[in-house]
């Protein structure tokens, strides 16, 4: 595998979501929910979420399917989410009545988002096994 721009492997696609009207961790639960999984159970982690931004997350997922199967010739049930990351935009501050004549300001912050798809087989995740409690002796 050759590195071609910006470090994507030949084997790999990306996508990007710019001006989310959301904030980075919110957006970043719904990422750490799919990560690593193969697209196909991604897509029905995503449709079935109850927050908001898995939709915009599904989104740019699809756009990294298509990607994937028109720019590069990838198949499309090989792919999983090899690395998915969000990160600030702008913040909209505006400014609310607040008592005896202030104010009280009001942050409407925006996430990007982007996402890397590889072919192949998702490396499976592995559990630490956990050594037995040492037992303490109490007099």
């Amino acid at each position: 595998m050759t590195t071609t721009r910006y470090g994507i492997k030949d084997n790999q696609v990306r996508a990007f979501n710019k001006m989310i009207r959301v904030s980075h961790q919110k957006l970043n639960l719904v990422c750490d929910m799919v990560r690593g999984m193969p697209v196909e159970r991604a897509i029905d982690v995503l449709k079935f979420s109850k927050k908001r931004v898995a939709g915009e997350v599904l989104k740019t997922l699809m756009s990294a399917v298509a990607n994937a199967e028109h720019n590069k010739n990838l198949p499309a049930d090989s792919l999983f989410i090899k690395e998915i990351w969000c990160g600030k935009a702008l913040t909209l501050k505006r400014i609310m009545a607040g008592p005896r004549g202030s104010a009280r300001p009001i942050l409407k912050p925006f996430s990007n988002l982007t996402i890397v798809l590889e072919s192949g087989v998702a490396p499976t995740k592995k559990t630490a096994k956990k050594a037995p409690a040492k037992e303490t002796k109490t007099k």
